[in-house]
């Protein structure tokens, strides 16, 4: 049994003889190594190089996520300077801009010959935002014709221009108005009841039935809210729907934006392999090596992974997902595929896919590349109606709609 002390005093006894002086006796670790067997000391080295490689990995994230803040708030600082907010024209109506945006080289255009709408529309988003997902899926199947204009998510520069701060955002130039929409369920209703018999009036007329109450909340924070969100404004007789299809249409699409897209960031986050696996498929799937430099893309890579890595777990707590968030994705994907199945049709729209469908397909979408999907793909029938859903969008077979 291994035993030390820092000094061992044996105290002299009383006695007739010579006095006998203290004994010390010092028992370090210096002493005690020479009984440790090499197999010990081979593991307390390899302990040291252990900690010597952590404390190393340490460093180099707390630099790399120091010098990827100071480089973007320096960006956000200077761009700030130079770049002003387009104003609208009025003081009524802000989704009528005074002048075009700044001239930007799309990432892509998609050109539909047979689109007649006479619109001019440029898209501004990030590529797996799923909220931008749900607005391209709708302008896909209904074969709008439209640019994109990729958004760098650090520096954020295409959109300086623009009050509104968030994504996607729709301009739309309609004769002589420039026509700013933001939030994708606004895009969706206001150019679907363009397209469902009010044409004649404009999509600028349509526009003001969409208004921005702004308000300050219990803490004192001032925010807005887009009124009418989900419904849509046309002339009921001419579209052959009745009010219950058009109701269950609104519920289903509000499902959409306020219970499913809430399970994917706490799922596609989950740890911090996932989420850095799921910002390696962004990269890809966003073309970032043609859009941004080598250390633009690796840094919203590695910062964005640990970002949303603490995002997706708040997210969790705040929306009362299951421990296991996976069962909630489930869940919801199941409660989905049980409607379609209790109405025995392929899409909730019946025949063919109605705004609620197109609005599902396009969150789930942003995460197809991803594990959770695939999980859920595994464990629940969300496939199938996916991937009908899919060819649904990429034949644009709504796009009659655009062509008269």
């Amino acid at each position: 049994m291994l035993w030390s002390c820092s000094r061992l005093l044996i105290k002299p006894t009383p006695c007739a003889g010579p006095i006998i002086r203290p004994l010390h006796l010092s028992i370090t670790r210096q002493n005690i190594s020479k009984y440790q067997s090499e197999e010990e000391k081979e593991k307390i080295s390899q302990n040291k190089k252990t900690k010597k490689r952590q404390l190393w990995a340490s460093v180099a994230v707390g630099g790399f996520l120091a010098g990827g803040t100071y480089t973007y708030m320096s960006w956000k600082r200077s761009l700030s300077q130079n770049v002003t907010a387009i104003l609208n024209d009025n003081g009524t109506k802000e989704f009528l801009l005074s002048e075009a945006p700044p001239s930007l080289t799309p990432s892509r255009s998609i050109v539909n010959p047979e689109d007649k709408t006479g619109l001019k529309i440029t898209l501004y988003q990030y590529q797996t935002c799923p909220f931008c997902c749900k607005a391209r899926a709708f302008l896909d199947y209904y074969g709008f014709s439209y640019d994109v204009i990729e958004v760098n998510s650090v520096r954020r520069k295409e959109t300086k221009w623009s009050k509104y701060k968030k994504v996607p955002i729709l301009v739309v130039e309609a004769g002589d108005k420039i026509i700013q929409v933001n939030d994708s369920s606004v895009i969706v209703s206001a150019l679907f009841s363009f397209l469902a018999g009010q044409k004649e009036e404009g999509l600028d007329t349509i526009m003001d039935c969409y208004p921005t109450m702004r308000y300050k909340n219990a803490d004192g924070k001032e925010v807005s809210e887009i009124q009418n969100s989900y419904f849509l404004m046309y002339n009921e007789a001419k579209m052959d729907r009745s009010k219950e299809n058009i109701v269950e249409e609104r519920r289903w699409r509000k499902w959409v934006d306020d219970v499913l897209v809430h399970t994917l960031s706490p799922n596609v986050y989950r740890t911090h392999t996932e989420a850095l696996e799921t910002f390696k498929w962004f990269s890809v799937v966003g073309d970032w090596d043609r859009l941004f430099s080598w250390w633009e893309k690796n840094l919203v890579i590695h910062v964005g992974a640990i970002a949303m890595l603490f995002i997706g777990k708040r997210l969790k707590t705040k929306y009362n997902l299951k421990d296991d968030v996976r069962q909630s994705f489930y869940d919801e994907c199941n409660i989905w595929c049980r409607a379609l199945k209790k109405k025995g049709t392929p899409f909730m729209g019946g025949d063919q896919p109605n705004l609620s469908d197109l609005a599902a397909f396009g969150v789930l979408n942003a995460v197809e590349g991803c594990e959770a999907f695939q999980d859920a793909r595994n464990n629940t029938p969300i496939g199938q109606w996916f991937d009908i859903m899919k060819l649904a969008v990429k034949n644009r077979e709504g796009k009659a709609m655009v062509a008269v």
